[in-house]
């Protein structure tokens, strides 16, 4: 998983879902008082999902921490201006517009051969939720601190990479 405003996050990421996709319904009735469900037109994407491991430093985790923070300005508005003036992970900071609050992401999913097979591209992501870190010094073992964070965003498309035999 790349994700362009996080990279080191995606580096240490362990698990990611693709997510669900739900298309809306309409109820017809019908003189037999009967319904018949319908396809609707709007379709809801489920959230994305990425579980990653904590490095040493907590790097990682402050950059999504610093994200939502960002885009929630929980103690001054200073704090969404930064947010907004960071280009990290813009390819063209010269082309920027808009808030800069949004970052685009890849899921690359990769064959048996570890060849990549299909890309999964998440435009428009922000994250929303980040899980919790539980320090317990009475672990017997070193035990890796991985984290969650969740993320809304526009659309995501899936795309073939690999030459398929005929």
């Amino acid at each position: 998983m790349m994700i362009s405003r996080a990279p080191k996050v995606a580096f240490f990421g362990n698990a990611v879902n693709i997510p669900d996709l739900l298309l809306g319904t309409t109820i017809q009735t019908t003189q037999a008082l009967k319904t018949i469900p319908q396809p609707g037109e709007i379709i809801e994407f489920g959230d994305l999902t990425l579980r990653f491991l904590v490095d040493e430093n907590m790097e990682n985790y402050i950059e999504v921490q610093n994200w939502i923070r960002g885009i929630g300005f929980p103690e001054t508005l200073d704090q969404i201006y930064d947010l907004q003036e960071d280009t990290q992970g813009v390819a063209r900071p010269d082309l920027q517009t808009g808030m800069n609050i949004y970052s685009d992401g890849t899921l690359i999913v990769y064959d048996s051969l570890s060849n990549p097979n299909f890309k999964i591209h998440f435009e428009n992501m922000f994250p929303y939720s980040l899980s919790t870190l539980q320090f317990d010094a009475t672990l017997p073992d070193t035990e890796y601190f991985t984290a969650e964070v969740s993320f809304k965003y526009d659309i995501y498309n899936i795309e073939a990479v690999g030459c398929c035999p005929d």
